[in-house]
């Protein structure tokens, strides 16, 4: 078997791609566009990938292709009628990623909640050494505990943060765009309609796959609804949020504060206006960095491996196509 990986940078420069060789003649490449791709797989058997493009344009001269890997979960990137056609199966990575994501939710929810950056500013500049009180808190902020949270997206990651904002003393609300009916009655989790989550959630998060259903599903129209408290959360998909439209809604003080590790179109580009804001209380942008600390990453690669492996014995695990 012929295996390429087209994407290795994408899961970081210090992980170790050895245990591939096992599986067949083994090529990394670093990094890799949309047009050189068609020479770079031309041979290949198996293609491993993250964000690259899955589709005719892309795959027509890999006439041996058997079978694409990616090293994420979300498949918006493959062409599925093309690669049916073509008879190449898909497989994705789910599950891996859960309590990174999770974690990375509150570090974004807890750095806008109590206004961390303005008292690392005030202590790193001399402020509180020049003070005259043991405390200060000129910028007020609230206990967690009987705020309500609101989830759209109950997946695992959902799920987990749900259990997390529980154990912070939170009500949990959730929302299903799909019109999936939740039964979590034995958490105490209630499911609401769109309209009710957004008018009560104190903090919204954001844990649902891009689709038809939730793209801009967050828009002008929706945080007129929220409250003028409140804190977005976004680690899902960026086009789940209408960037325009939230620049809007923090510079008009519609909501209080969004923290996002995605965005429509990544790294963040220059005409983007949420790059506009650069109050750190009010808007905390990360890299697309909630799926990455070293072991979630090194666990995306074993899952990559162990797909490989069973479709070579000609099992289903992760298929998506």
């Amino acid at each position: 078997m012929k295996i390429v990986l087209l994407e290795g940078k994408s899961v970081g420069e210090d992980m170790d791609f050895t245990s591939f060789l096992h599986l067949g003649e083994v090529t990394i490449y670093p990094k890799t566009s949309p047009e050189e791709m068609p020479e770079r797989i031309q041979d290949a058997d198996i293609i491993v990938a993250n964000k690259l493009p899955m589709c005719e344009k892309t795959l027509a001269s890999a006439e041996h292709l058997k079978l694409v890997c990616l090293t994420a979960t979300g498949t918006n990137n493959l062409d599925m009628e093309y690669l049916k056609s073509r008879g190449i199966q898909a497989r994705n990575v789910a599950g891996y990623s859960t309590d990174a994501v999770a974690q990375h939710t509150f570090a974004l929810l807890l750095y806008l909640w109590e206004k961390l950056r303005f008292y690392d500013d005030f202590v790193k500049s001399g402020e509180y050494t020049r003070g005259s009180s043991f405390s200060c808190f000129p910028e007020r902020f609230l206990e967690l505990k009987g705020k309500t949270w609101g989830i759209i997206g109950m997946g695992a990651i959902g799920q987990k943060v749900a259990e997390i904002a529980s154990a912070f003393g939170c009500r949990v609300i959730c929302y299903s765009a799909s019109g999936a009916k939740y039964h979590f009655e034995n958490q105490g989790w209630e499911q609401v309609d769109f309209d009710t989550l957004l008018g009560k959630s104190d903090i919204l998060s954001v844990h649902a796959p891009l689709n038809p259903n939730t793209e801009n599903l967050l828009n002008l129209d929706a945080f007129y609804k929220m409250k003028k408290e409140a804190v977005l959360i976004n680690v899902a998909r960026g086009p789940i949020v209408n960037q325009e439209d939230l620049y809007t809604a923090l510079t008009r003080n519609l909501i209080a504060a969004a923290g996002l590790d995605v965005l429509k179109e990544e790294p963040l580009k220059e005409d983007n206006p949420l790059g506009k804001i650069k109050d750190s209380r009010k808007l905390l942008i990360t890299p697309h960095m909630a799926w990455a600390p070293a072991e979630t990453r090194t666990r995306c690669l074993c899952e990559v491996i162990k797909n490989i492996e069973a479709f070579l014995r000609g099992e289903e695990r992760n298929r998506v196509v």
